[in-house]
Parts: C-alpha cells; sequence; structure tokens
C-alpha cells in the first residue's frame, strides 16, 4: 500500500508541481520503479482501485502493457494464469472506461498471447478463448471487438520479449484462426454502434492472413459492409481502410496469381471509380477527399502493371489518378506521384514485354503503350509544374514551411524527370518552354510582372536539363536568349543562374555564331554582387559552365582570372561566401587543365598566387602571431589549395607548385600542430597533392612523411593517420619506398597502441580509432610484405580486440573491416606466404576473439553492427574452420540456459559448422540474426548474456 502511495504522488509531482526539478525527480523515479518486480502487483492494484484517476490508470496500464511485452519471463511459470484472469477482469471493466487505458489492456492480453502457447492458454487458443467470451458475454463487445483487432496487430512486434520461433508459431496460430476471427466479426455487423470497431478489425486480420480464396472475400459480407460504409461519412475512413488492405491483399505475394484475384478485383475497382466525381467536390470534408485519393493511390501503385496495358478499362483508372494529381492540395495531388514513377519504368523496360515473343512484336506493343500513354504524361507535366511556383507570401513563412517548399520542388523535379523518361526530354522542355513565354507574354501585354510563374517555368525547366539533347536548336537558343532580358528578382535570378549552370554541356555544344555564352556569364557576374544566395547560385553555374565549357574560355582568360580575384579577394563588390568561392576555384583548375603545358604552368601561379600570398605572410610573422591566428584564416586558403590539387590533374605542374609551397606548408605543420582543424585542412591538401602528383613529388614526400611521424607523436591528431592512408595507397606496393614506409608503419601504429590501451580510450578518441584501422586495411591490402611480418602486427591485433566492442559506428565498422581484411588475407591464395605469421598471431587469440564476436553479436554493439560482425565471424570460421567451433562451443556454453536453450545453441554451432565446410553464409546468416534477436529479446535476458561472456573483462595476452 505504501508504494501504491508513492506511485500516485509521484505522478500528482510529475504532472502538477510547479518546479521542473521535482517533476524531473519523479519522473526519473517513475521510470525506474517500471523495471522492478514490484511494479507487476502496484500497476495491477492500481487498476482495479475504483479510486484511481486518469493519470494513475494511463501509467499503469502503460507500465503493465510493457511489463507483459518485455519482463513477461521474470515471473513465475504460475502467475500466467491469474495474470491473464486480472487482464481480463480489467478488459470487462474498461469496457466503458477510458479508450486509452482499454488499448493498453488489449495489447498486454495480446503480448501475454504471444509469449504462451495454445496449450497452456486453453480453450483452442486466445482466439477461441475469445470466441467463447464474446458469445457469453456480450455487453463487454467494445473492449473484446478491440482485442480482436490488436492481436493480428501484435503478431509482428518486436516489442514483445519473445523467442522468434514462438513468434512465427504465434502467426502461424493467428493464421488458422482467422476463418473464427471474420466469423466472430460477421456476427458483430448487426450491432450498427459497433460497425466502425468491426471494419477496424477486419482491416487488421486482412493484413495477416493472406491465404483466403478471392472468391470467397469478393461475396463476404464484411467486404459489401466496407463498400457499402464507403457512402457513409461516419465510417468512411475505416471502409478505406478495409478496401486499401483489400488491395493490397489480391497483389501481395501470399494471395496467388493476380489472375485469381480477378473475382475479388472486379468487385473492388467499379466502387472505388465510383468515388471519382467526389474527388472535385469542394463541399467534402478535406480529410475524406484525402482518404479517397489515397484509395486511387493504392489502387494505382497495386494495379500499375495491369494498367500498363493500356486498356480502355486502365485508361479510366489514370484519368481519375490525373483527376487527384491536379488536386490544389499538393499533399493529396502527390498521392500518386509514386505510381507515375513505377509506370513510367515498366513501360520503358524491355522485360515488360518479353512474353510479346519476337523482337518486332516486343518493339510494336512498346511503341503502341507509349503512343497511348503520350498524352497523359503530358498532362501530368502541365499539372504539376505549377506547384514549384513561390508562394506570394513566402517571405512570412515559417522556417519549416520553407523547407516543406523546397521538398515539394524536388518532388516534382522527380516527377518531370520521369515524364521524360516517355514523352523525351525534348517534348517536355517545349510544353514547360511555352509555360515560360506565356508566363513572360502576359507582362508584355501590359500586366504587371509577376516573377513568380517565371522563376517555376524556369526552375523546371533546369529540372530535365540532363534529358534534352545537346544539338537542341528549337526551344533552348530562344530560353536563352530571353534569359538576359529578365528582370533581377533575387529568387529568379538564382533559378536563372541554375539554368546556365544546367544547360552548360548545351551550352558548349551551341554553335558559336549564336554568341551565347557571354551574355550568360555577364548575368553570372552580375549575380556575384546582387547577394549571397544569388552569388552561391552564380558560383555553382561558373564550376559548371568551366567544366563543360573549359575550351571556350582559353581566349578568355584574361576575364576569367579578373573574376577570379575579385571574388577570392572579397573586394570589388562580390557576395561570394568563403565555402561558395570554392566552386570558382574548381572552375578555374579545371580550364587549367584544358592550355598547353608552359601555359598551364602559368595560369596554376596565377590560380595559387591569391591563396598562397597570406599564408606566407602568415609563416613570415611567426612567433606568437602564429599561435594566435584563428585557425579559420588559415583553412580557408589551405582548403582553396587543396581543391586545385585535386582538380588540376597536370601530375608534374602541380609537383613543382607543392613542392615550391612545402616550406610554408613545413611551417604551418611545425607550428600549428596543436591546432586540429588547421592540421586536418592541411592533411587534406597533401592527400590531394600526393594523389595528383604521385612519384613526381620527389623528396618532398619524404620530408612530408618525416613531419607527420614526428608530430603524430606530439600532437595524437588523427589526420596524420589519414594522410598516410593516401601514401600507402600510392606507394605502398613501391620497392624504393619500403624504408620510408616500414619506418612510418611503425611508428604511427606503436604510437597507436599505447593510445588506445582500453575501451575507454576507444570511446573518447573514435577519430583515432577509425582512421588507425583504416589504414591498417590500406595496409593489409597495398604493403603486406611490410605489415604483416612488423613487430607491431601482433600489438594491433591485440588492440582492435580491446576496442571491437566500441560503439561509434565508424570506428566499428573500421576495426571490424580490419580483421576480416586479415582473416580474408590469410585464406587467399596471394596471401599463403603469411599463413604462418598470421595463425601464429590469430590461434592463440583465437577463442578470445570468438568469444568477444559473439558477445557482439549478441548484445555488446548495436544490432545495426550485425552484418560485419557476422562477416568477420564468418571469415574466421572459412580461415581456421574447426578450431572456430571449439572456441565457439567454450563461449556459447557459458551462456545460461534460461537465456539461451540448449536447441538455439546448437542450431548455433550446427550453422557455423557448415559455414566451415563452404557452406552458402546466407544459413550462417540467418541463425546469426535468430541467435542476435533470442538474446536481445528483452534488456534482462541481454545484462544475462553480456555478464556471461563478458567482452570487457577478458584479458587479451597471448596464451598457448
Amino acid at each position: 500500500m505504501e508504494l501504491e502511495n508513492t506511485v500516485k504522488e509521484a505522478l500528482n509531482a510529475l504532472y502538477h508541481h510547479p518546479d521542473d526539478a521535482v517533476r524531473g525527480r519523479a519522473d526519473r523515479w517513475l521510470q525506474d520503479f517500471q523495471r522492478t518486480i514490484d511494479a507487476w502487483q502496484v500497476s495491477d492494484n492500481l487498476l482495479h482501485d475504483a479510486n484511481s484517476n486518469m493519470e494513475t490508470l494511463i501509467f499503469c496500464s502503460q507500465t503493465l502493457r510493457s511489463k507483459v511485452q518485455r519482463d513477461f519471463e521474470e515471473l513465475p511459470s504460475e502467475a500466467f494464469r491469474p495474470l491473464r484472469d486480472s487482464l481480463y477482469a480489467l478488459l470487462k471493466k474498461l469496457d466503458t472506461g477510458p479508450p486509452k487505458v482499454r488499448t493498453q489492456i488489449c495489447v498486454a492480453v495480446a503480448a501475454l498471447a504471444v509469449h504462451v502457447s495454445v496449450e497452456d492458454w486453453g480453450d483452442g487458443g486466445i482466439v477461441n478463448w475469445l470466441s467463447c467470451e464474446m458469445k457469453s458475454h456480450p455487453e463487454y463487445m467494445r473492449s473484446f471487438l478491440e482485442l480482436l483487432t490488436v492481436l493480428p496487430q501484435e503478431a509482428h512486434s518486436y516489442k514483445i520479449a519473445a523467442r522468434p520461433e514462438r513468434r512465427r508459431q504465434f502467426e502461424k496460430e493467428l493464421i488458422s484462426a482467422a476463418e473464427v476471427a471474420l466469423s466472430l466479426l460477421t456476427a458483430c455487423l448487426g450491432f450498427d454502434h459497433f460497425k466502425e470497431q468491426v471494419l477496424e478489425g477486419f482491416a487488421s486480420w486482412l493484413r495477416l492472413s493472406r491465404g483466403i480464396p478471392a472468391s470467397t472475400l469478393a461475396s463476404h459480407p464484411l467486404v459489401h459492409a466496407a463498400l457499402s460504409s464507403l457512402s457513409s461519412e461516419q465510417l468512411l475512413e475505416a471502409a478505406v481502410n478495409v478496401i486499401s488492405e483489400l488491395i493490397h491483399f489480391t497483389v501481395c505475394g501470399g494471395s496467388g496469381d493476380l489472375s485469381a484475384q480477378m473475382p475479388l478485383i472486379h468487385v473492388l475497382v467499379p466502387h472505388v471509380m465510383n468515388l471519382k466525381e467526389q474527388l472535385g467536390d469542394s463541399s467534402k470534408d478535406e480529410e475524406d477527399v484525402k482518404a479517397i485519393a489515397r484509395l486511387f493511390a493504392d489502387m494505382g501503385d497495386s494495379y500499375v502493371e495491369l494498367i500498363a496495358t493500356g486498356s480502355d478499362d486502365s485508361m479510366l483508372i489514370i484519368q481519375a489518378l490525373l483527376e487527384v494529381a491536379s488536386h490544389p492540395e499538393y499533399d493529396i495531388s502527390s498521392m500518386t506521384y509514386n505510381f507515375w514513377h513505377n509506370l513510367q519504368t515498366i513501360l520503358t523496360r524491355r522485360e515488360s514485354y518479353l512474353t510479346y515473343g519476337s523482337e518486332g512484336s516486343i518493339e510494336a506493343e512498346r511503341n503502341r503503350r507509349l503512343h497511348v500513354f503520350r498524352a497523359p504524361f503530358e498532362m501530368l507535366v502541365s499539372l504539376v509544374s505549377f506547384r514549384v511556383e513561390y508562394p506570394k507570401d513566402y517571405e512570412e513563412l515559417s522556417e519549416e514551411d520553407h523547407k516543406d517548399f523546397k521538398h515539394t520542388r524536388y518532388a516534382v523535379s522527380d516527377v518531370l524527370i520521369d515524364a521524360t523518361t516517355i514523352l523525351g526530354g525534348q517534348q517536355t522542355l517545349k510544353i514547360l518552354s511555352m509555360k515560360l513565354f506565356q508566363a513572360v507574354g502576359n507582362h508584355r501585354h501590359g500586366e504587371s510582372f509577376k516573377w513568380q510563374p517565371v522563376e517555376a517555368a524556369l526552375f523546371c525547366i533546369q529540372a530535365v536539363a540532363k534529358t534534352v539533347s545537346t544539338q537542341e536548336a528549337e526551344v533552348l537558343p530562344q530560353i536563352m536568349a530571353l534569359l538576359p532580358k529578365l528582370p533581377y528578382e533575387p529568387y529568379l535570378l538564382q533559378t536563372v543562374c541554375s539554368t546556365i549552370g544546367a544547360y552548360s554541356k548545351w551550352i558548349d555544344a551551341a554553335p558559336v555564331e549564336l554568341s551565347i555564352l557571354p551574355p550568360l556569364v555577364d548575368i553570372l557576374t552580375k549575380s556575384m554582387s546582387a547577394s549571397e544566395d544569388n552569388a552561391a547560385a552564380a558560383a555553382v553555374a561558373f564550376k559548371y559552365i568551366c567544366e563543360d565549357c573549359s575550351r571556350k574560355f582559353l581566349g578568355a582568360l584574361d576575364g576569367l582570372f579578373h573574376i577570379y580575384h575579385i571574388a577570392i579577394s572579397g573586394e570589388g563588390g562580390y557576395k561570394v561566401s568563403s565555402d561558395d568561392s570554392m566552386h570558382l576555384v574548381e572552375a578555374l583548375s579545371v580550364v587549367i587543365k584544358e592550355l598547353p603545358p608552359e601555359h598551364a604552368k602559368k595560369a596554376l601561379e596565377l590560380v595559387c598566387l591569391p591563396i598562397i600570398t597570406p599564408l606566407q605572410e602568415f609563416t613570415n610573422h611567426g612567433g606568437e602571431s602564429m599561435q594566435e591566428t584563428p585557425a579559420s584564416q588559415l583553412t580557408i586558403h589551405i582548403d582553396r589549395l587543396a581543391c586545385i590539387f585535386r582538380n588540376v590533374s597536370l601530375p608534374e605542374i602541380v609537383a613543382e607548385a607543392v613542392n615550391r609551397f612545402w616550406p610554408i606548408f613545413k611551417t604551418i605543420f611545425d607550428h600549428r600542430g596543436w591546432d586540429m582543424r588547421t592540421m586536418e585542412s592541411l592533411c587534406r591538401a597533401c592527400k590531394y597533392a600526393v594523389r595528383t602528383c604521385g612519384r613526381f613529388m620527389g623528396v618532398t614526400i619524404g620530408s612530408m612523411l618525416e613531419e607527420i611521424q614526428v608530430l603524430y607523436q606530439q600532437h595524437n591528431q588523427p589526420c596524420f593517420l589519414y594522410l598516410s592512408s593516401e601514401v600507402i595507397k600510392m606507394f605502398g606496393s613501391d620497392p624504393s619506398c619500403a624504408d620510408y614506409l616500414r619506418n612510418l608503419i611503425e611508428s604511427l601504429f606503436s604510437h597507436t597502441t599505447k593510445l588506445l590501451t582500453t575501451i575507454q580510450d576507444f570511446t573518447a578518441r573514435p577519430d583515432i580509432a577509425d582512421d588507425c584501422f583504416l589504414l591498417a586495411s590500406r595496409c593489409i591490402r597495398y604493403c603486406p610484405d611490410l605489415f604483416v611480418p612488423s613487430s607491431i602486427f601482433p600489438s594491433l591485433i591485440d588492440c582492435s580486440m580491446v576496442g571491437i566492442t566500441i560503439q561509434h559506428r565508424d570506428a566499428c565498422k573500421s576495426l571490424l573491416n580490419f580483421l576480416s581484411d586479415v582473416f580474408d588475407l590469410a585464406n587467399s591464395s596471394a596471401g599463403e606466404k603469411y599463413q604462418s605469421m598470421i595463425n601464429g598471431t590469430i590461434i592463440p587469440r583465437g577463442a578470445t576473439l570468438t568469444r568477444i564476436l559473439i558477445a557482439s553479436l549478441t548484445g555488446a554493439l548495436p544490432s545495426s553492427r550485425l552484418e560485419e560482425v557476422t562477416y568477420v565471424l564468418l571469415s574466421l570460421t572459412r580461415t581456421y574452420g574447426v578450431r572456430v567451433l571449439v572456441w565457439a562451443k567454450e563461449s556459447i556454453s557459458l551462456i545460461p540456459h534460461t537465456a539461451l536453450t540448449e536447441a538455439e545453441s546448437s542450431t548455433f554451432l550446427n550453422a557455423l559448422s557448415d559455414a566451415a565446410s563452404g557452406s552458402e553464409s546466407s544459413a550462417l546468416t540467418e541463425t546469426l540474426e535468430e541467435l542476435s534477436d533470442v538474446c536481445r529479446r528483452s534488456r534482462a535476458v541481454q545484462d544475462v548474456v553480456q555478464g556471461a561472456l563478458r567482452p570487457l573483462d577478458l584479458k587479451f595476452t597471448a596464451v598457448s
């Protein structure tokens, strides 16, 4: 009684106390209470207490539901029947009680049924038991119907801590009882006030029971009740849910061939089609229209292959879907977008026509269908294009509304691209250009200028750019000639810039006599002075123009360099941000590639000059100035150099520049080694330099390696490791670099293994762990001759075993990939010469490593790491065969049988044995997924398993 009062006091404090701190303490206490064994009895008592208020009832019903779902195993076996009886009594009590509380109790009863077998439940299982109760006590029909609805919903619930085998068995039990459930629902159709619940229950059972013959359903009273309820405002949503499930039922895998479903389809489709007129009925409630639109969308998605035949009946459905697409509300119209995508996929893929036999017949049928669907897709383009138009009150909208509008524009772009696969880019462009010229023409005819329709048409035009031929000569010359004449409205100007960038390949292919490029470049340069957003769009467009029209700029380099220098220097009124200036750096870099070598060298100097000069000034200052300068003042210039090194693919010329800049780089390395942001930027620049220049870097590469070895010892910056990874990739197989690289590997790994000695170290520095094991994998792939025989290899294996259970995703993946790379090398023909060395390291550690991997599978790592851990265990098994079975048996035997039964352990070991014999990996994968599921089914079970395996307590010394 005292604990019950404490619960009520805590709930009162949680909901009503004015002090946040008190409410927080109450919340934490209540959460802790829910995990106790006492929560069972206290929650049950308070639910039966007639004096409990609503807050108490909701909390206790949620607690009891959660306890049944997750903690049923903590109860003694004899507790089942008293618990079932108590829940049943609550169901009856709550028949006219609070719906939220009743639902929680229904879910609890359903979860209880998942846990126990038909035999333990008695009366032939829960459905038969419920049938008897409904007939004996019709006065509690509301509760019984809700329980009947909830049962199939809980069949696949992973919130219920049941073993996978029991969950599958429960599903089979429900499917075998489906006929009884539908009979109960049918019997309740006579009660008008329960009709909505009956329809909800029917929809729920349809999701589970896929084997009922279509002919049976076509004449079933529940189906006809749902169809007749489509005309009822009160029952419309429930009826739509049923019809939607029936539509899905006809096309799901377990329902047989589509032809077998025709009796039901012939009943459903006409009733849905009869609702078409209501789509445009302005007097109807919007939610009702949305429900009807969903039915049409579901019908389209489900029967898309039938519709794609282009029959007269299918074209009626197409017209209805176009009606949905034309609805002014985006949420309604967008329901059809997935259908149009799937339809164009079917219409254009060759596999859709293979049944027509000869190539001639296939081509004829394909052309017929494309012709039939041409007009609907033309209509679709017209219907969706206006949706990208900026609202007049756009500036007043919330940030969330801005995000929604942006999403709408992306979605419409996808629909337009889908349409081009049927119409072709040229025809789609023509439709959209008519809208552009019409919008511009309205202004010319005396109307005040409305930039929104012009911008919307241009946005759509740039969306389909990749589908338009570079030889297009009818529409694009008119559009490009129009762009310089448009007013400089900010959002319109952004889209003008984007359109120029999108059609850069067409601009490059355009005849010289059209003289298209100069006025477009003029638009871009003026946009850079307009606003930061316009400047950003112009910079991106400049990058595309320079990439695709680079040869056209070779005679106008002075003008390009002028624009570049103004933008980089920040002078001259350009509003290009430091981030967006990278697009201009990249633009000039790709133009340089097209120059003759003697000109390219000079051009590279000019591009680098405004970047290297401030870095030179920085290094000249020395002393305190170099320590106090904000990192951003350095990285802005270093990142620009990285962009140049990455994009100017002229190895000798870039190498000469890198060698010339190395003293500046070295000074920054020496004085800013402590500064992670600057070091990451500089290492990135060096990485691209190594990638582009390769051997042309000469002695500079040696100096760079010496520098990062020393600095890594001092400052522990992970970026030195990823720079080393690039060096290993480029030079790992070069014998002349062996001494340099051997020293590099041993120095970096030796220091890293001292940094990462516990799982806490890994957790504190996941970036170092990530880059360390990425580097180690590179060494396995590119220089195993240097890495595997080294003294550091066993230490790195030990280090990896310490860190396997790190929760950081990328670090964990890098570590697991390294281990699988080691095992794969040992098991490959190319790795034969390393086998004895790898075996000498792995075999003494095998039992411990296997135990850590099993612990990882069963809860030490998130289930999202299951694929990677499985592959490591599979690689280990294929390499060491029977040994792994012995190691695994030792580990799995530690887990108590209450958590993992002998049968489940045997299934795991047999699958491992099959994998060791070379069987398909899919069988092991499925078994490991099931093992993981069993051992994670509840927090209590997971704690027991991890407590038995203790992966973090193991000693990682070699054992004989």
